[in-house]
């Protein structure tokens, strides 16, 4: 299998499943793709709520790949290169209709950003989070402020210095991450559909409306985290971390 990203409907729900046989990890062209469907699902007079999942059981996604980060030769390069979480997180900021992720499996880096950035999120028990970042040298300087938003500031200083370690599914429901945890699949499928056809059930402006109020405060992003990109690029290039990335 190669990395691909799809659209689909069902119903009022527009479902947008993201896949790569490298733990379903994010490289700059699927990030691109990521953006555009959004965008178009977003636009859709027949969609009223967003699906983001991922392909398999296995992990819901790695986050940026350590592949394509290991070729970064250049601070240009490296900077556009975590603008592509950047980028998606402030395309899903700016959407009209609610997002909701469904977390099948592990949640790692940038994924964690993903699901941040996601208005309800329904996982599975095995859906453990980690931010590697500061074990490879860098930090999650692009998705600081997704993720603080949801869970909190002391919450993610815990999941930043604790970069070789899982965190539970269960400790991303208590710090807000998750919305609600499932014990199965069909638990999960059936859970995210419920909560999907709920929230494509409310008046659109309404839901417009909220959304811009749960967002409040974030129109400096553009901005903030395009500064933050820049700040990880520039770890990314030290010699340390590219030995890092040699051993990876």
């Amino acid at each position: 299998m190669n990395a691909y990203l799809k659209q689909y409907r069902e119903g009022t729900c527009g479902v947008l499943e993201f896949g790569n046989p490298a733990g379903n990890s994010l490289p700059s062209p699927l990030l691109n793709e990521f953006k555009t469907h959004l965008i178009a699902l977003d636009k859709n007079p027949k969609v009223r709520v967003i699906i983001i999942q991922s392909h398999g059981m296995r992990a819901f996604c790695g986050g940026a790949s350590l592949v394509e980060m290991k070729t970064l030769k250049t601070l240009k390069e490296a900077t556009k290169f975590f603008m592509g979480i950047a980028d998606l997180i402030n395309t899903i900021r700016s959407l009209s209709k609610f997002v909701v992720a469904r977390v099948q499996g592990k949640v790692v880096g940038g994924g964690v950003g993903l699901v941040a950035a996601c208005d309800y999120v329904v996982a599975h028990s095995k859906a453990e989070i980690k931010l590697s970042e500061l074990s490879i040298g860098i930090g999650p300087y692009v998705i600081e402020p997704v993720v603080s938003r949801k869970i909190g500031i002391t919450a993610f200083s815990q999941l930043s210095l604790d970069a070789h370690i899982w965190k539970s599914a269960e400790w991303a429901l208590e710090k807000g991450l998750y919305t609600s945890v499932c014990s199965s699949g069909d638990d999960l499928n059936q859970t995210v559909k419920f909560h999907a056809e709920r929230l494509a059930s409310y008046p659109e402006k309404a839901v417009k409306t909220l959304r811009k109020l749960h967002w409040k405060q974030t129109d400096h992003w553009d901005i903030l985290l395009a500064k933050n990109a820049e700040i990880t690029a520039e770890l990314a290039l030290e010699s340390t971390t590219q030995n890092i990335l040699k051993t990876l």
